[in-house]
Order: structure tokens, then sequence, then C-alpha cells
């Protein structure tokens, strides 16, 4: 992990040193409070940093930790029924952990890993498919169901796909193309400052 050292505070922005080998739009954890932060710009080895907590007490020469990781948000079963702040830090369990105040520097995963949804398959084994295919549905409310598909960039034949109930990290279904296999969960991640792949965009056909 990249570690380097803030030389400058005002407000939420911050600038650290050190951070060379780090990349525009990752993730970086400023000071040893762990306030989240997107790096906005760089330049040579400097990083202005856009902290989404309040900085106050963060001063020159505390660290800042690179994470590798771009912005991203976690798709799938309990995104509709949460309730988020603008980094997907779901506020309903944040208030249970931490009380009316968000404590700087918490940090909770966006979709509960604990959580069981009942999966059920609509492709078999030794079915072809390709990114965006739907293999299976997840009903996460009583009006709400959602339908999950191959991720971007993976295709194949499905070796197994598993019908029960299953946590966002459990695999429901394994893709095989080649000699590679591919995981399928009901949980993906994916970073904020790319577009979603669509096949079309469906135009609206009455006014609000």
């Amino acid at each position: 992990m990249i570690e380097g050292k803030i030389v400058r505070v005002s407000g939420p922005l911050v600038v650290a040193e050190g951070m060379l080998s780090t990349r525009m739009y990752d993730v970086v954890h400023v000071s040893e409070k762990r306030l989240m932060g997107e790096i906005i710009e760089l330049k040579e080895d400097l990083a202005s940093i856009q902290v989404y907590e309040d900085t106050e007490g963060v001063g020159p020469g505390e660290p800042v930790y690179a994470t590798g990781i771009p912005l991203s948000v976690e798709l799938g079963p309990g995104l509709i029924e949460s309730i988020y702040d603008g980094t997907q830090r779901p506020l309903n369990i944040i208030r249970e952990k931490a009380g009316d105040n968000i404590t700087r520097g918490i940090s909770i995963p966006g979709l509960d890993r604990k959580k069981k949804w009942r999966f059920k398959p609509t492709k078999k084994k030794g079915d072809a498919v390709v990114s965006g295919d739907i293999i299976g549905t997840v009903k996460e409310t009583s009006l709400v169901t959602i339908k999950i598909m191959v991720p971007p960039e993976t295709g194949g034949t499905i070796e197994k796909i598993n019908d029960g109930d299953f946590t966002v990290e459990e695999t429901i279904a394994v893709i095989k193309d080649g000699n590679e296999k591919k995981e399928i969960k009901l949980l993906q991640v994916w970073p904020v400052r790319i577009p979603r792949p669509f096949k079309k965009k469906l135009s609206p056909l009455e006014a609000l």
C-alpha cells in the first residue's frame, strides 16, 4: 500500500506528497482517522484529494493511504431498500452502530454481507451466455424483482448454477470460457466514473 504525507489542508481539499504511483480518481484514506477521499489531480508526486468527510483536526505531516481502487459502488440485492449518503454508506446501519451522528472514518459496506437472498435461476448448466444475459432473479421487495445479469466483459458456458438462498458474496454460478472460470455472485462492484454498458436506451413515452 502506498503511503503519502499531507503537506497542505484547505477545507475538504488535501494535498499529499509521495503519491507518485497512484492514479486519478483512486480512493485514499486520509490521516489515522481514515477519512475517505478521492484523488482529483496528480502533479509529479503531489496528489490533490477531495475528502468526503470533515477534515477538522487534520494537518500536515499526517499519513495518506492509497487503496489503488477507484471510487466504486456496490450493485445487487439490498440496494433498493437501503438509504445511503453520497459515498454509499448505509445510513440506517450507521445509525444502529454510531447513533444519529456519522462517526468520521466509519466504513460500512454498501450491501449487507450477512443477509441471504432467494436466487431463482433462469438459465441452466450448459447454456451459452454473454455479458448482460439474465441468469436468474432475486425478489428484493414485494414490488421489486432484481434481474441478475452476467457481468460486463464476461461470457462463456454455464458450468454450474445454484438455486437457493445466498449472501451477496456467495457464488451463485460458474461460467467457463476456454480454460478460464468466472465465479458469479449477486454482488457487482462498479467504478462510478465508468458508464454501465447498455444494449439500447428506451425513450420515455409519457410526461411525468
